[in-house]
């Protein structure tokens, strides 16, 4: 039910992306949006020919736009042979429909199009489920202009479908019968993922999650340090489904790193609330690695977004406003920071409340100093234990190498005259707490 977007928007399809910069939402930084909003139609495969920022002092509440401003629009389209207008901004059913009928082309905004790109990304079973939801929660309201049979009545007979009852109220309601039916799908799978968050907190290794703003190059560094094939290209939302895989690290045996959706500003709430199951993956994280951009001029802002989304999780901070997962800052796409700039940046990591380390995941620069400063967090609690155990206990000695750094080992004779392996070895409280009850 929710394909008249992906039924229409094609790639190659050439576009207007237009930028309503409304005067009371205050956007910090028009040009740099407007790029944002060129780079998500990049992302579908739609060429765009033209893009541009229009002021909006007061919004038309039929059109968003006043009547010279659609001509201006109608006229881009024209003389660029534009078959679709992307609106970077949300747009209400009844805009969409007049902004139509008045430029004569195709028109979506910024919702409708980062569910198109989520829709083409979605590679899982769940990610399918997550993206349908939020596809019919969005469609649901735009019924009235997307459906083209819906003045037809339905019969009286029959359990369904009443006397009377026009073709748009049973849509409407099987699209709340559908949507009832995910949601049951993904309580599912949100039940299946705590299981195996549990399962995995029975077990000795540690969680990194990466998280960051789309295109940060989390999948670049997820690649780089675990050596899988996971897509990273120089596109928004290059990924959308969690990845996991074990490493290891500088007195870590093992531990499971996992890639994330990116983050975006104006995340679309159906979106939001769709991916909850796939983003709480992060509240299960031993260490978060915040990838950011720091080459790019929106780098602050993005971070603002982030933070913003990990609060929304409950994820970041306590009742008390202390941190409840450590977080590291990784500044990647270093090499493509100016010289000069790198003074300044070096001199606002030296006081952030957070430890920064400079990376560059595309050329490997920086890389091992994260994963040392992410080992250093997660062996913090660590301490060394001497214990002696007797030769032929090869389940506990193997234990111990499997889970913990082992230090020295030495054969040694025991009280009762037999040999002994003194094995000195690095565990954290948790691991010990475990060895102890072997």
């Amino acid at each position: 039910m929710g394909e008249e977007i992906t039924g229409e928007v094609t790639r190659g399809a050439r576009a207007v992306v237009v930028l309503p910069d409304i005067r009371s939402a205050n956007i910090a930084d028009p040009e740099a949006r407007l790029e944002e909003g060129c780079g998500l139609a990049l992302a579908i495969g739609i060429e765009v020919v033209e893009s541009f920022i229009v002021p909006i002092r007061d919004v038309r509440p039929g059109t968003l736009f006043g009547s010279g401003q659609i001509d201006r629009i109608k006229t881009a389209c024209d003389m660029e042979e534009a078959e679709l207008v992307i609106v970077d901004g949300a747009l209400s059913a009844i805009q969409q429909r007049n902004l139509e009928e008045k430029i004569g082309r195709k028109v979506i905004d910024r919702t409708g199009l980062i569910l198109e790109i989520f829709g083409e990304r979605a590679a899982t079973a769940e990610g399918r489920l997550q993206v349908e939801l939020a596809h019919l929660d969005y469609q649901a309201g735009r019924l009235v202009r997307s459906w083209t049979h819906l003045e037809r009545q339905r019969g009286g007979f029959g359990f369904l479908g009443g006397p009377g009852e026009t073709q748009i109220e049973a849509d409407r309601r099987m699209i709340r019968d559908r949507m009832a039916r995910l949601r049951r799908e993904l309580e599912q799978v949100r039940r299946t993922r705590a299981l195996h968050r549990a399962r995995r907190g029975r077990a000795p290794w540690p969680v990194i999650a990466l998280v960051g703003y789309t295109n940060a190059g989390k999948s670049t560094l997820f690649n780089r340090i675990t050596g899988a094939g996971v897509m990273a290209e120089d596109l928004l939302f290059a990924t959308l489904d969690p990845t996991m895989r074990g490493i290891t690290l500088p007195g870590v045996e093992k531990a499971i790193l996992s890639d994330t959706v990116g983050f975006i500003s104006d995340l679309p709430t159906q979106l939001v609330a769709a991916f909850r199951a796939t983003l709480e993956e992060v509240t299960g994280a031993d260490v978060i690695v915040h990838v950011r951009d720091i080459s790019s001029p929106m780098t602050d802002l993005q971070k603002t977004e982030v933070e913003q989304v990990l609060a929304d999780l409950d994820v970041n901070t306590d009742e008390e406003g202390a941190l409840r997962i450590p977080i590291v800052e990784a500044w990647n796409k270093w090499d493509a920071v100016a010289e000069d700039r790198k003074e300044e940046l070096l001199a606002i990591a030296e006081h952030s409340d957070v430890p920064v380390v400079p990376i560059s995941a595309l050329t490997g620069h920086g890389v091992e100093d994260l994963q040392r400063r992410v080992a250093d967090i997660l062996t913090a609690s660590s301490r060394i234990h001497l214990f002696n155990l007797p030769i032929g206990d090869g389940q506990r000695i193997a234990w111990l190498h499997a889970h913990g750094e082992v230090l020295s080992e030495a054969t040694v004779e025991g009280e009762n005259g037999s040999p002994e392996l003194a094995i000195e070895v690095r565990l954290d409280p948790r691991e010990y707490g475990k060895f102890l009850s072997l």
